[in-house]
C-alpha cells in the first residue's frame, strides 16, 4: 500500500481558484500537480470572455499567485481599480501566472478527471483508510490513466453543469429535443452571437448576474435593431433581490448593474413574467413553443401560459459535477450540496446576498480527510461565490496539509457589501435580512485537523 506523502497534492482544474491553490502549495513547500480537461488555463473563464466583472482587479488577484507571477519578472500588474472581462482575466493573469517557471511543468491540459478514490479501498472500507494515497482517475490522449495523489483539492468549478430549465430540478418535458434553440447562460449577444439574436424574440429564464448581463445587452441590441424582443421569466414572485443596493453596494459595478437592469423593467424595455414554472418546450415551424404556469404582466394572479419565442437563454445557475466523487466519503448538505459547515452561510433559501462569514479548511473538511472542494464548486448550488472567497480558501487548506493549523485557522476575508440583504420565499414582501453584525473583517478560529506529515 502506498502512503500519501510519496505523491503530489493533485488539483483539479487551471481556473483561477485551482492555480491559486497550486501557488500556494508551492510556498509551503508542497509539490502540486493540476489537472485541467480545457487546452489551456482559465477554460471555462474563455467561454464567457466578452462579459465585464463587476469585481475590479483588486479582488481577482491572489496573494501567493500574485508573488509568482512578480518573481517571474516579466508580469505587468494590471490597473487594480479596473474591471477586467473574463478574456483579460486569461490574458492577463491566468496565462501568465501558468506559464511561470514554477507552474509550467505542473500543469496538464486536456486531462479530464472522471473519479476520484482511495487506492485500493472504495468507499465502504474503513481500516487503514486515511493512510492510503488518493487515486485519481484521467481521460487524455485518447486513453484513461491513473496517477496517485497525497491530497485532492477538487476547483473543477461547475460551469459545465449548468441546471436545467424544469422548475423542479428536472429538464422541462422536451428540453433535449429543444437544444437547437438554447443559447446558454452567456451569450455574446453584441458580438459573437449577434445574429442569433437580432429581430428575433428571446425569452431569458433566470433571476441572477448572468440573466442580468443577457439581459441588458438585449435591451440594447433592441434599440439598435427593429423586431427584436425582450422576455424576462423569474420563478419567485419579485426581481428585487437582482435589482440589488444600487449606490449602496462597494461594488459600483454591482450596484449599476441592478440599477439599469430595474431601470429596463419600468420603462417597459423587456416583458417581465413572475412565478414562473416551465413545463414543456416544443419545437413548431423554426420557433420554440414553452408552455408552463407564469404570471404575465399587468395579469391579476398566475395562470397556465403559451408562448412562442425563437431563443431561450437559460441563466438558471449551476450545479456540481458529483458523479465522479461516489467513491468519496463527502458531508455534503442536503439542500445546496456544499460541504454542510459551509451551506447555513451561503444558502439561497436563508442568504441572499453576496456577503459570507470567512470560512476555511475545517469548514470544508470531509469525512475522507485530504480531500476538499473549493472554489465554485464549494459552493454547490448557491450562486454568490466570489473569487477572494476561494483565494482565502485554499490558502488555509495549503497552510493545514503542511502542518500550519494556526495559519489554517486564522481566516480573514474582506468582501464589499452588496447593499442589499434580504430574502424573498415566495412572496412579495421584502423578507427579512439575513445578515447582522458587523461589516468588519473578521478573524475566527476553526476546528482541528490533520497535516500531511501526519498521514504516514
Amino acid at each position: 500500500m502506498e502512503t500519501t506523502t510519496q505523491h503530489p497534492v493533485v488539483v483539479i482544474g487551471a481556473g483561477p481558484v485551482g492555480l491559486a491553490a497550486a501557488a500556494h502549495l508551492l510556498e509551503r513547500g508542497i509539490e502540486p500537480l493540476v489537472l485541467e480537461a480545457g487546452a489551456g488555463p482559465g477554460s471555462a473563464v474563455a467561454h464567457w470572455g466578452h462579459v465585464r466583472l463587476f469585481s475590479p482587479w483588486r479582488y481577482c488577484l491572489d496573494a501567493a499567485a500574485r508573488r509568482l507571477l512578480e518573481g517571474a519578472g516579466t508580469w505587468s500588474k494590471p490597473n487594480l481599480d479596473a474591471l477586467p472581462t473574463g478574456s483579460d482575466l486569461v490574458r492577463d493573469y491566468l496565462a501568465p501566472l501558468a506559464a511561470t517557471p514554477a507552474l509550467q511543468h505542473r500543469v496538464r491540459y486536456g486531462t479530464r478527471v472522471t473519479a476520484v478514490a482511495r487506492d485500493g479501498a472504495d468507499r465502504t472500507r474503513s481500516l487503514g483508510r486515511e493512510r492510503r494515497a488518493w487515486l485519481v482517475r484521467t481521460e487524455s490522449d485518447g486513453g484513461t490513466h491513473d496517477l496517485r495523489a497525497a491530497a485532492v483539492i477538487d476547483a473543477s468549478g461547475t460551469y459545465g453543469q449548468p441546471n436545467p430549465l424544469g422548475s423542479s430540478g428536472l429538464p422541462a418535458v422536451g428540453e433535449a429535443e429543444a437544444v437547437p434553440f438554447l443559447a446558454g447562460p452567456l451569450p455574446d449577444v453584441l458580438g459573437r452571437d449577434r445574429e442569433l439574436f437580432a429581430g428575433r424574440r428571446t425569452l431569458v429564464v433566470g433571476m441572477g448576474h448572468s440573466a442580468a448581463n443577457t439581459l441588458l445587452a438585449l435591451t440594447q441590441l433592441a434599440e439598435e435593431v427593429p423586431g427584436t424582443e425582450v422576455v424576462w421569466a423569474i420563478r419567485g414572485g419579485s426581481p428585487r433581490r437582482l435589482f440589488g443596493g444600487g449606490t449602496d453596494d462597494e461594488l459600483p459595478a454591482r450596484g449599476l448593474l441592478g440599477t439599469r437592469l430595474r431601470e429596463a423593467v419600468e420603462a417597459g424595455r423587456l416583458e417581465l413574467w413572475t412565478r414562473v414554472a416551465i413545463e414543456r418546450l416544443a419545437p413548431v415551424d423554426g420557433r420554440v413553443r414553452v408552455t408552463g404556469v407564469g404570471r404575465a404582466p399587468q395579469a391579476r394572479a398566475e395562470g397556465p401560459f403559451e408562448a412562442f419565442v425563437d431563443v431561450v437563454s437559460g441563466a438558471t445557475g449551476f450545479r456540481p459535477d458529483l458523479d465522479m466523487l461516489r467513491e468519496v466519503r463527502l458531508d455534503l448538505d442536503d439542500v445546496v450540496e456544499a460541504p454542510a459547515r459551509l451551506a447555513p452561510l451561503i444558502d439561497p433559501n436563508l442568504h441572499s446576498c453576496g456577503t459570507v462569514s470567512p470560512h476555511g479548511e475545517s469548514v470544508l473538511a470531509h469525512p475522507d480527510e485530504g480531500f476538499y472542494l473549493v472554489g465554485m464548486k464549494s459552493y454547490g448550488r448557491a450562486p454568490t461565490f466570489l473569487l477572494a472567497t476561494g483565494y482565502e480558501q485554499v490558502r488555509s487548506v495549503a497552510a493545514a496539509l503542511a502542518g500550519d493549523r494556526a495559519a489554517a485557522d486564522a481566516v480573514e476575508l474582506e468582501l464589499p457589501e452588496t447593499g442589499v440583504c434580504s430574502t424573498d420565499l415566495g412572496g412579495d414582501a421584502e423578507g427579512s435580512a439575513c445578515c447582522g453584525g458587523s461589516s468588519e473583517p473578521q478573524l475566527v478560529t476553526l476546528g482541528v485537523g490533520r497535516s500531511l506529515k501526519d498521514r504516514s
